[in-house]
């Protein structure tokens, strides 16, 4: 826990999504945490309290758009709303893993661009700025007409590899729209890199087709920005062991785990998935597979950074 933060204009709030990692942005910081309310009418409809005043503040609140997805991004608007009511100074949106993100272009006629519908969605309410983490697509920065600081979690998880010091480690990536991913990580870990070559007939279906680098013998980490049904991830473990790996661990930054996932995972050859705190696991997944990290040093870092006027930049070294 880092010392008293001496700043009362610095206020960081939480709604109901992720409220632990809240806690601890909130200690990291040296600042107490908001106190606000999060009810409903017995229709379902949210009704937020602000209580404590928030006048001439920078306030930064922490919801991620986890299950349930659409509940979260209500209170979150409902939440910019009532701090735009109360004359917060700016509104600062930690949104640590970005809902409908997967949604970023039209893949097919008459599709709609949901993660531009959210984040339209997040400035007419009101926001000032949002930080996230590893966004599915980047570009999804592009979206927004207000400042948006992508943080990426591949510090996180390359200072977890390096501690378990795994023998001869290829890093796999699942796609190839995750290579740069990949090669961030093997950079960092001073490894090779190999990639999946794959084809995905529907969503959340995915069929491997082969594997581009030598994993012969070698120890694979795959690495992915979210796992949601873990088919791919789990395919992919099961061919790197079929090609010869000599073993499988996994990481990523979002564990949406939904579904079959935790089945799949526990089937799967692989040894150890590694996940950030990005998404709350329910304990029913936190098994001795699942290995969590926190991001709450990482969020906490930039939100100073942001609310001091400092450079948000070196924190993705």
């Amino acid at each position: 826990m880092s010392a008293e933060y001496q700043d009362s204009f610095l206020k960081v709030f939480t709604l109901n999504s992720n409220p632990h990692l809240a806690q601890e942005i909130a200690d990291e910081i040296g600042v107490p945490l908001g106190e606000c309310s999060v009810t409903t009418f017995s229709d379902g409809e949210i009704q937020i309290n602000i209580e404590e005043s928030v006048r001439g503040c920078d306030v930064y609140v922490v919801q991620s758009t986890c299950v349930p997805v659409n509940q979260h991004i209500m209170e979150v608007l409902i939440m910019i709303d009532a701090l735009k009511r109360a004359s917060a100074k700016t509104i600062n949106i930690v949104m640590p893993y970005y809902g409908y993100a997967r949604q970023d272009r039209k893949a097919r006629a008459r599709e709609p661009i949901t993660a531009k519908l959210v984040a339209d969605l997040l400035q007419v309410a009101g926001a000032s700025r949002v930080i996230s983490l590893d966004l599915h697509a980047p570009q999804i920065q592009g979206f927004f007409d207000i400042p948006v600081d992508q943080l990426v979690g591949v510090p996180i998880l390359s200072d977890y590899w390096k501690e378990k010091a795994l023998d001869d480690v290829v890093i796999v990536s699942p796609d190839h729209g995750g290579v740069t991913r990949a090669r961030q990580l093997a950079e960092r870990l001073k490894a090779p890199i190999a990639i999946i070559d794959k084809r995905r007939p529907r969503p959340n279906v995915a069929e491997v087709m082969n594997i581009v680098g030598n994993i012969e013998g070698k120890t694979a980490i795959l690495i992915d920005d979210i796992i949601d049904t873990a088919g791919t991830i789990t395919l992919g473990a099961n061919a790197l062991i079929k090609n010869g790996a000599k073993e499988v661990y996994a990481c990523c930054t979002h564990p949406v785990l939904s579904g079959p996932a935790m089945d799949r995972i526990g089937d799967s050859p692989i040894k150890e998935l590694v996940v950030t705190n990005s998404i709350p696991l329910p304990k029913e997944k936190q098994t001795k597979q699942v290995k969590t990290l926190s991001v709450a040093p990482l969020i906490s870092e930039a939100i100073i950074r942001v609310h001091e006027q400092q450079s948000v930049s070196v924190l993705f070294d």
